[in-house]
């Protein structure tokens, strides 16, 4: 075996130092604590005796297994020996540059951990993940429970557009997904036109390059064994990815996919109790108005059929004698106050029934300026009574497609509330004009306008508000809830324009 250099032969050879302290006369410091010298634990009694080569890297080796890294040799002649030398320098930094590669990992795993929800972890992938691998844009897409489908369900980039957005969804079976699941690789695809133009059937590849990206890393996220979804990586440059991309994956593949699932499980059971807490809401509501429709019937139902029991009780009385003028008016009477009680009880079903989702519509073609004519006829009569005008100005040719049924619900009650509140005299004006994509139908009358206290409540469930007709007509303040709901159902939108004392101008919208 060759002889073994001095201690300042080494150095002055390139050898590194062997002693406790650096170059610059501090205390040398491993990964794992302080750095110490091969010398020490040798055949010596101090740092200037030689010590065998064998013997320096028996205990570099044990240095290296002890997780400290910062081994230094000396410069040995032997040639096998000196590559010894070297393989394990060599290996002492592939491992400290291993060590510190996963300690990143470590901590970017846990930044993302630290997320509760799906779309929070996600966000954190999406800020921490440049580090480990490039990208403009990371897509997530789960595989639906029955196994079937994978739907888009998260997306970030920092391009201008984004196509494949959440719900975009592609059957699972025979697609190229399938096979990333089926072998747990990652796929590199660094030419994502020309990748298009082999398979131009791929809507997904369309609208990633439509987004202006060349290069993708489609990963699999496999939890406990159970395929759960996708992380796409794409780049707007060609020739992004290589295989250490994979790598780098495949090393937090499993701890992702478990934090990713753990993600999509408590969102769901957020989601869930969020429904829950909405659907208990709901049945508060309900039942509010359930009791609403009770106070309601027991009130506004118990007048009429007094008046209905009277007016009975004189016509079935042998000893009341009447003439027939006043027969006349009280079966006239019996007449009015059963038409508010239908009235009434019709509102009330119809609310219920809208209420519970069975609002159904039969939509068909109406023409509009007739169907508004055949209305301004029907009301004409009740307003001359109160000497009310109802004009229908000129409309354009045209229909809407509307439930024929309830658009004359809807038209009959804003015509009646106008004549109700408008002063004798008065001149109630209804209207219609064509827009590119709707129709504006428009009911303005004269009356006292809507006060600014009850414009919130205009067209909610019994609202009473402070105008009174002025004939005296009675309200159940039904019909502009009703009416909101069937327009909007409709697709349209209702609402008012009004100041107090100018009168008011209804108006509503319905597709062409």
């Amino acid at each position: 075996m060759p002889e073994e250099l001095p201690l300042h032969d080494r150095r002055s050879q390139g050898g590194l130092l062997h002693d406790n302290h650096s170059r610059d006369g501090h205390p040398s410091q491993g990964m794992n604590g302080p750095r110490r010298s091969l010398s020490q634990d040798g055949d010596a009694a101090d740092n200037r005796s030689p010590l065998r080569p064998i013997t320096l890297l028996t205990q570099a080796a044990r240095q290296l297994t002890d997780g400290d890294y910062a081994v230094e040799l000396p410069v040995i002649q032997d040639d096998e020996l000196g590559e010894l030398s070297q393989a394990l320098i060599d290996l002492a930094k592939t491992l400290e540059g291993r060590y510190r590669e996963l300690n990143r990992i470590d901590q970017i795993t846990s930044r993302i951990n630290a997320g509760l929800l799906l779309d929070e972890i996600l966000e954190n992938v999406y800020q921490d993940f440049r580090e480990l691998i490039p990208y403009n844009r990371i897509g997530f897409a789960l595989i639906d429970d029955d196994g079937q489908t994978v739907r888009a369900r998260w997306a970030r980039s920092d391009q201008p557009r984004l196509k494949l957005k959440r719900g975009f969804s592609a059957p699972l079976a025979g697609s190229s997904l399938e096979q990333i699941i089926d072998t747990g690789a990652p796929r590199i695809l660094n030419d994502l036109p020309a990748y298009l133009r082999q398979k131009p059937e791929s809507n997904s590849t369309r609208l990633i390059v439509e987004e202006g990206f060349q290069s993708s890393l489609t990963c699999p996220l496999i939890a406990n064994g159970v395929p759960v979804g996708f992380i796409f990586f794409s780049s707007v440059a060609p020739h992004t990815y290589d295989h250490v991309h994979i790598e780098i994956f495949q090393r937090i593949a499993a701890q992702l996919s478990v934090i990713v699932e753990k993600g999509r499980l408590v969102s769901e059971l957020a989601a869930q109790k969020n429904a829950i807490e909405r659907q208990n809401k709901e049945l508060l509501r309900l039942n509010d108005l359930k009791n609403t429709f009770l106070g309601i019937a027991a009130h506004d139902l118990r007048s009429p059929l007094s008046v209905i029991q009277t007016a009975a009780s004189f016509l079935l009385d042998p000893s009341v004698e009447m003439s027939d003028a006043e027969r006349a008016t009280i079966l006239q009477e019996v007449g009015e106050q059963a038409s508010y009680m239908l009235g009434l009880l019709d509102e009330l079903l119809d609310v219920a029934q809208i209420e519970a989702g069975k609002l159904e519509l039969r939509a068909e073609p109406i023409e509009v300026s007739a169907f508004l004519a055949e209305a301004v006829q029907r009301h004409t009569r009740i307003a001359a009574q109160k000497s009310i005008a109802i004009i229908l100005d000129s409309s354009p040719p045209g229909a809407a497609r509307a439930d024929r049924f309830r658009l004359r619900q809807v038209i009959d009650n804003l015509i009646s509330n106008a004549v109700k509140f408008s002063p004798a005299g008065g001149v109630v004006r209804v209207a219609a004009k064509s827009g590119e994509d709707c129709w504006r139908i428009t009911v303005t009358d004269q009356g006292p306008g809507i006060n600014p206290l009850d414009r919130d409540r205009l067209f909610q469930d019994f609202a009473r508000l402070s105008a009174r007709p002025t004939g005296g007509e009675r309200s159940t303040g039904l019909g502009l809830a009703i009416t909101r709901r069937v327009v909007e159902a409709h697709g349209g939108q209702i609402d008012v324009d009004s100041r107090p004392g100018e009168g008011s101008t209804f108006w509503f919208t319905l597709p062409r």
